[in-house]
């Protein structure tokens, strides 16, 4: 049996997300310059229903910026041909100089760009920052790949030639529909899919050894598959011994080699990932609670319940009821 390799398991885990992206605006804007950023539902129209977890992202085509999130004091140089991510959006400050007041975003003109982009322009005395303000868009609260990941993801790519390919693939795949033939309606999201792929998987390769968590168990070659498995198809009846043999793996190593990396057995695991799925479920839909926990992969609505009264102390319903007021990031 052939072990697919970290990255096979993290295009399966981020299949698993189902992004869909967007880019929304091109900015051109003249130093000295900082603006705030943060995607908003206004930003996500193109969608509906609006997706209820964002991936923020940059991408600098000419000059340079710099970039800080709310309430840290490292700033990120953001130079052309880099790509700066926000795996949870976090709002944060962008600007050739952080210390000049930031510009209120009415300042700055607004312009319908060629490719269907709001394109917008400030001129000043500096060099001029040219760059795409775009998001991935998911449904998963609370998702471990996110959680896990660091509140900035930095992804250089300093050959022109990519750089430029990048930039033009991002203008092209924006293009309102009907205006390009032939253009899928996933195209933007997959291109930026595979950028996110690629800054993840570059920060999974800087982490040092004997590392443990959710990504150090990605990045393991047998752990990392078990992972995507459990993750893209949570309805099966996996046991250990089933995800052992599935990874090339005796079912002793395999457990002693994911509980190592995980800190918990992996049907303890897969047992929270379910839970978290149908808490999630029940939070943000009317569906009915049988359909639910079948989605969730346990065998029977008792088999359900039972779990559900041990996590969270009452029944299904009557948590539907107690949380349909609340935050959507309650749900853990």
């Amino acid at each position: 049996m052939t072990t697919p390799s970290p990255i096979d398991a993290l295009t399966d885990v981020l299949h698993a997300l189902r992004l869909r992206g967007a880019v929304f605006i091109e900015a051109e804007i003249g130093a000295p310059w900082s603006v705030f950023s943060k995607v908003g539902p206004e930003d996500c129209a193109e969608f509906h229903p609006a997706p209820r977890e964002v991936i923020a992202y940059h991408f600098v085509c000419e000059g340079e910026m710099a970039l800080r999130v709310e309430g840290e004091a490292q700033a990120v140089q953001v130079r052309a041909g880099d790509l700066v991510i926000l795996p949870r959006n976090d709002r944060h400050l962008l600007g050739s100089d952080l210390d000049v007041p930031p510009l209120d975003v009415e300042q700055l003109e607004h312009q319908p760009g060629e490719s269907g982009l709001v394109r917008l322009t400030h001129k000043g005395q500096g060099p001029t920052t040219r760059f795409f303000c775009g998001y991935l868009g998911h449904d998963n609260i609370n998702d471990p790949l996110i959680n896990a990941l660091p509140r900035v993801l930095h992804l250089s790519l300093r050959d022109p030639a990519t750089a430029q390919w990048i930039e033009s693939s991002l203008r092209f795949a924006s293009q309102p529909n009907g205006v390009v033939l032939g253009v899928l309606p996933n195209l933007l999201g997959r291109l930026a899919e595979l950028l996110f792929a690629e800054a993840v998987r570059q920060y999974l390769a800087q982490q040092p050894a004997g590392s443990t968590g959710w990504l150090a168990g990605l990045a393991d070659a047998k752990v990392g598959r078990a992972l995507a498995l459990l993750h893209r198809d949570r309805q099966r009846n996996w046991t250990t011994e089933a995800l052992a043999r599935e990874v090339g793996l005796s079912r002793s190593a395999f457990a002693e080699r994911f509980g190592a990396l995980m800190d918990e057995p992996p049907m303890r695991y897969l047992a929270r990932q379910r839970m978290r799925y149908a808490a999630q479920r029940l939070l943000e839909s009317n569906e009915p609670i049988a359909r639910i926990a079948e989605a969730a992969g346990y065998e029977s609505e008792p088999a359900f319940h039972r779990a559900f009264k041990r996590a969270h102390q009452m029944a299904p319903a009557a948590w539907r009821r107690q949380h349909a007021a609340q935050p959507r990031d309650s749900v853990h």
